[in-house]
């Protein structure tokens, strides 16, 4: 059986409408297009839901991009909206010329693109992130601690509550995670700037007649389609590269090598060459280099290293890995 997705794009746009049911109509943020600035959410559902001529259960009806910028980029926009807004319009060109495919005997344009985009300045842990799935059996073990001695105090149980209470005292001080001194759960909201935008699209293109998918695992090849040669693919890397370059000419941005896509990808292939190249870097933007990465040593990811210190480790990139490909993210594009 192939895998069935959904009828309607209607879900996912009200999700997206979250905000806004807590926030004043005055600072609600609408749903914005290449030309259109508000897009109320039923005409989001019904022009993505109306564009999927020909499309079987087993294909998408529309894919979704998220763009999550850094808290240091965020810092540097002046206006989050207003930059964010002219940010995705610039960018969904790139977006479009990243397809191997062709219309009409053309390259695809962000005209032939059908899509949406939803500006969002909050996030809530996810009962996925790492911080709530390790303190998750903590809390649950607390929470049963609590509810045994509420027994005993009722006379359901017996036994020396003192005891239970220094045990609760032991797993709280034991929590790995916290934000201003709280323990981390599922849906709390995350402190610091948090503005990103979440991006709908269409598989179908504006006529509803030709399908573009950035799904594809293809980056650009030909394939033989209903008896003809059409090419296909999408440039996923190429994307995302152009995706930095885009923010950074357009809000002349200096981005620290540490914070480059390209160097995420060093870090992938060569972590020694990867820490070569920051300690090449001036001092300061050395410095820079590991202010970035200073999560990490925060969660004991990697020890303290000094910006002066020639030598690396070597046993600690195996650790690095797992969680250096999130702290030197740039304005990240989630398909």
């Amino acid at each position: 059986m192939g895998v069935k997705y959904q009828k309607s794009a209607a879900n996912f746009v009200a999700y997206l409408e979250k905000e806004n049911n807590e926030t004043a109509l005055a600072s609600c943020e609408h749903f914005f297009s290449q030309y259109e600035d508000s897009v109320s959410s039923n005409e989001v559902s019904t022009r993505i839901d109306a564009n999927t001529s020909n499309l079987h259960k087993n294909h998408p009806k529309f894919y979704t991009i998220t763009i999550n910028p850094s808290q240091k980029e965020l810092a540097h926009l002046t206006k989050h909206s207003s930059n964010l807004k002219d940010y995705v319009r610039e960018l969904m060109k790139h977006y479009a010329a990243s397809f191997n495919r062709e219309i009409y005997g053309r390259k695809v344009t962000v005209d032939d693109l059908v899509y949406f985009a939803k500006i969002e300045h909050k996030r809530t842990f996810k009962r996925t992130d790492k911080a709530v799935l390790e303190n998750r059996p903590i809390v649950a073990e607390i929470k049963q601690l609590k509810q045994e001695i509420k027994k005993i105090e009722s006379g359901e149980l017996t036994g020396n509550i003192a005891r239970y209470r220094l045990k609760i005292k032991e797993l709280e001080e034991s929590i790995p995670y916290r934000q201003n001194g709280q323990i981390i759960v599922q849906g709390m909201e995350k402190e610091g700037i948090q503005t990103h935008v979440h991006i709908i699209m269409s598989r179908k293109d504006a006529t509803n007649k030709h399908s573009i998918s950035p799904g594809s695992k293809q980056i650009a090849s030909e394939v033989f389609l209903n008896g003809k040669l059409i090419k296909v693919g999408f440039h996923r890397d190429g994307f995302v590269a152009k995706a930095e370059l885009c923010f950074d000419t357009m809000f002349q941005y200096r981005r620290n090598y540490a914070e480059h896509y390209q160097a995420r990808k060093t870090f992938i292939k060569d972590p020694h060459l990867y820490f070569s190249n920051i300690y090449k870097l001036s001092v300061q933007e050395k410095r820079k280099a590991f202010e970035i990465i200073r999560p990490l040593r925060e969660k004991r990811i990697i020890p303290a290293i000094s910006i002066t210190k020639a030598q690396l480790a070597l046993k600690v990139f195996k650790r690095l890995k797992k969680g250096l490909n999130h702290a030197i993210q740039s304005a990240s594009i989630e398909l």
